[in-house]
Formats: structure tokens, sequence, C-alpha cells
């Protein structure tokens, strides 16, 4: 019996020992463990890579009443995160920056529609983002003048889109008001009241009559450049031909484009059309939608040729053809192509455009699908030249800045594409017997068209507005059903050092 005793106190003692070994070891190797569930905190000084570290959140308190004025259906998930801006000297817009860490904590459950408070147990810290330096206030255009022909109507659907480029840059622009397909012709009085709403936002904007009583719009479209040249100043160096439905997300960019050619000598620039078929019906013409630039020098030739170019020109052309016409029949200037001023007379889902991370000069087209690009661009007042600009986070997020945030269901999958190609999401249109497939010589490199809600789940922008001194970017998933949840993923965008003065301005 004491013998059997001494048995089991030694048992006892060994598995004592085991155990204190054991928590020993346990403690020696938790940091290593750690350590490898945790990538590296984030470097911020390299041009193309930001490596993050998961920073653990806190619980806090969300507001997210604004919500309700949007056709969200209940119950969906929301998740939101506060970005800081830091501007950095000598930085480049990259075509995609990789972060670590992940965007977003795990997006929370909203039920009830009357819910206008979230509790969130894991609020990640504010994520800084470096950027490139750009100016904080509005550059100095009055080296440009703009023109367009449209409607007093027209126009004012367009006001807010052409405020957010024009608005106090000292740039001019003139619209030559046509009158309506249908109805009565605009009074000078209702011009006048939409002339003064025009400059009441800060913009230099003249309306005037069409050169002529019966004028059509094409040959409008054309009268602009003796419209342009004859109110010329002497500061103005570029004469710019547009559509109503032309939008410049960066004056800034725009300039620093024109200051690679001397207005002086004879210069037209623009772009041709992304869809081959269009190039091979008009040619090496600048397509008006983009925005056609003509030189002082190349403005006074065709504003001394306006009358016979005038009686020359076929009456079937438009205004951009006429534009071509003149400067080929009557100079030896060919067109300078920028392929960063965008016609978009691309069909279908133009993701692929907006997602390949390049930074247009000009969009065109956004009245006719769902691209609101005067809110997609809002985020440009708190980060300059950010518009679509594009960060990965983790294996599986793409934020396409003001467009999209995509994420890739299978994770190491987003590490496999090639995103210094544009995705073909848009429709293809070939020409017979040309090698070109569509959109070689616009587009490319692309690669091709992802499935949607399989391969890539994609929340479009729902809305963005100015918020405590910052912008908020609200991202939305509906769902492949009607049954499926959806998802609203939130950013607002701080400056650095707004930031430090609003530390708390997210929550309610």
């Amino acid at each position: 019996m004491p013998h059997r005793r001494s048995i089991v106190v030694f048992a006892c003692l060994v598995l004592l020992s085991a155990v204190v070994l054991t928590v020993h070891k346990i403690g020696k190797e938790r940091p290593k463990l750690i350590e490898k569930l945790m990538p590296s905190r984030p470097s911020n000084n390299r041009l193309d890579d930001q490596e993050g570290k998961e920073t653990p959140g806190q619980p806090c308190a969300k507001d997210i009443g604004w919500l309700a004025e949007f056709d969200i259906q209940y119950p969906f998930k929301y998740a939101e995160r506060e970005i800081v801006v830091r501007p950095v000297a000598g930085l480049e817009r990259k075509s995609v920056t990789k972060i670590d860490e992940t965007l977003f904590s795990q997006a929370k459950d909203v039920i009830a529609n009357r819910e206008s408070h979230l509790e969130l147990r894991d609020c990640k810290p504010a994520l800084i983002l470096d950027v490139p330096v750009f100016p904080t206030t509005p550059v100095n255009a009055s080296k440009m003048v703009f023109g367009m022909a449209t409607t007093l109507e027209r126009l004012e659907d367009s006001q807010p889109h052409i405020a957010r480029w024009l608005a106090h840059t000292r740039a001019e622009l003139y619209v030559v008001v046509l009158n309506p397909e249908k109805g009565e012709a605009s009074s000078d009085e209702q011009v006048a009241v939409r002339q003064g709403a025009l400059r009441d936002q800060g913009m230099a904007v003249t309306l005037v009559r069409p050169l002529s009583k019966d004028e059509l719009y094409t040959e409008s479209y054309f009268s602009l450049v003796k419209v342009m040249y004859t109110h010329r100043t002497e500061t103005s160096s570029w004469f710019v031909l547009m559509d109503d439905d032309t939008f410049f997300p960066s004056m800034q960019s725009l300039l620093a484009m024109l200051d690679k050619y001397d207005p002086t000598q004879q210069y037209w620039v623009g772009a041709v059309s992304e869809m081959w078929w269009s190039v091979a019906r008009y040619g090496m013409m600048a397509f008006g939608g983009a925005g056609i630039f003509l030189s002082r020098a190349l403005a006074a030739v065709l504003d001394e040729e306006y009358e016979t170019c005038t009686t020359e020109m076929h009456p079937a052309a438009g205004g951009d053809e006429r534009v071509m016409r003149c400067i080929y029949g009557h100079t030896e200037t060919k067109l300078t192509n920028e392929p960063a001023l965008h016609q978009m007379d691309i069909f279908g889902d133009l993701s692929g455009v907006y997602e390949s991370g390049r930074l247009p000069l000009s969009l065109h087209h956004w009245k006719g699908g769902d691209y609101p690009v005067n809110l997609m661009s809002l985020v440009s007042d708190v980060c300059g030249d950010c518009f679509l600009q594009r960060w990965q986070f983790g294996k599986d997020t793409i934020l396409s800045n003001g467009y999209s945030i995509a994420q890739y269901p299978e994770g190491e999958y987003a590490n496999g594409l090639d995103f210094r190609k544009a995705e073909e999401t848009w429709d293809s249109h070939t020409v017979e017997e040309s090698v070109n497939p569509g959109t070689w010589h616009s587009m490319s490199p692309s690669r091709p068209r992802l499935e949607l809600d399989k391969q890539k789940i994609q929340h479009r922008l729902l809305e963005s507005a100015v918020v405590d001194g910052g912008v908020r970017q609200t991202y939305i998933h509906r769902g492949k059903e009607e049954k499926d949840a959806a998802t609203v993923l939130v950013l607002y965008w701080k400056k650095e050092d707004h930031a430090r003065e609003n530390t708390n301005t997210t929550a309610p």
C-alpha cells in the first residue's frame, strides 16, 4: 500500500512538471505566433507598397441615420473606416499601391429600419494613406478659354458638374445657347438668369446667341472657334471646344498636359475615340466629347479661314468633324493624340475604364449612364489627384477611389491578376479585316472580363458628400438576388491636419 502511494505521488510530480514546461514554452512562442498572424507596420515611405499591420479596433458608436434617404432594403451589412490623407513631396501616383492590412473590420448587421445608431465592437483606427502633394487652392487657368453649344435646360443639368472643375480657376467659358428641339426659344431674361447663377458659383461664364439665326448644332459647334477667339485676352493661349457632358477631373493635370506644348505654334491636341470602328470611319480626328484643344496660333488660322471653311463644309459633317476638315484643308497641322482625354464611346459596363487606375484628363457621356462624376471626384478636394487611384488592401480588396470597392472571394486570386491591365468589361465592336479587336489603341494592355459576384464582388459608389471638413463616400453591393442582403461600406476621408482637430467626427 505505501509502495502504491509513492508511485501515485511520483506520477503527479511528473505530470505537474510537464504542465509547467508546456506553459513556459507557450509563453516563449506566443510573440512569434502573433508576429506570424500580424503583418508588419506600414513604412509609408515606399512609392508602390505600404506594408501594414493589423491594429486591433475598439468598440464605438456610429450614426447611420443619413442612410435613410437611400433605397436600401433591410437587413443589410455595414462597415466603415476613416482615412487620413498625408501629402508627401516627391511621391508619384502608382497604378496600384499595396497595403497589407484589411480595409474594414467585420461588417455589422443592420436589422431594424429605424436603427440610426450602431454599436460596433471592432472599430479600426484611422488609416493613413500617403498621396502626392497637391494644390490647396484653385489653380490659375486663365490661359484657357472653353466653349460649348447647348440648350439652357441641358446647361442647368450640367451646372454642378461644370462647377467642379471650372469654379474659381479664372478660366473662361462661352456657351452658345441653342433653341430646344421642342417648345419655345429661351428668352433673354432666362438666359440672363442662368448666366447669373453660373457666375454666382465663381465661374466666368458668358452666354451668347448663335451667330446665325437658323444655325444648326453642328454649325454652332464649329462657330465656337470664332466666338472664343473673338473674346480672347492677352493671356488666352488655348481654346477648348467641348460638349455639355464633358468633365475634366483635374484642372491641375490638364494644365500640366498643355505645358508640354508651345501655344505660339500650331497645335491641335485631342484624342481619337476609344473604339476602333469610330477611328476607322472618321480618321485621325480629335473627338469633341474628349475636348479639342487649339493653340492660339492654330485658332488664329481657323478664325481667318472661318467663312471659307463654313462655305466648303459638307452639310452632314458633325461639329468636331468640321474642325478636322478645316484644319486638314487649310493647315499642315496634324492631330496630337493625348490618350488620357476620353471620348468614352465605349458601350456597356465602363467599370474597366474607371477601375484601371489611370488618371483621366477628361471624361464624356456621363449623362448616359450611372456615372455621377461630380460626386465621384469629390474626394479630390481632400487628396488631390487621387480620383480613381487604386489601393489593394490585404489579398482580396481593391479600392478604385470614387468608383468602387471590389473584393475577390478567392483571396489569393487578386494577387494573381495583372492590375496594369484594364478589365475588358465593355462591349466589343470589331472592324472587319482589322487586326485591332476594338480597343487595342486606347485601352491596352487589358485582360478578360471577370464574372461578377463569383470572381469579383463590386461595391459601387452610392453617394459622396462633404462632412465635417472631409468627404464621406458610400459604396454598396446590393446582391445578385433580391433576397440577398446588401453590403454598405463607408469611407471618411480627411486631411491630416483636419483629422487632428476632429478626432471623433464620425461618432454621434
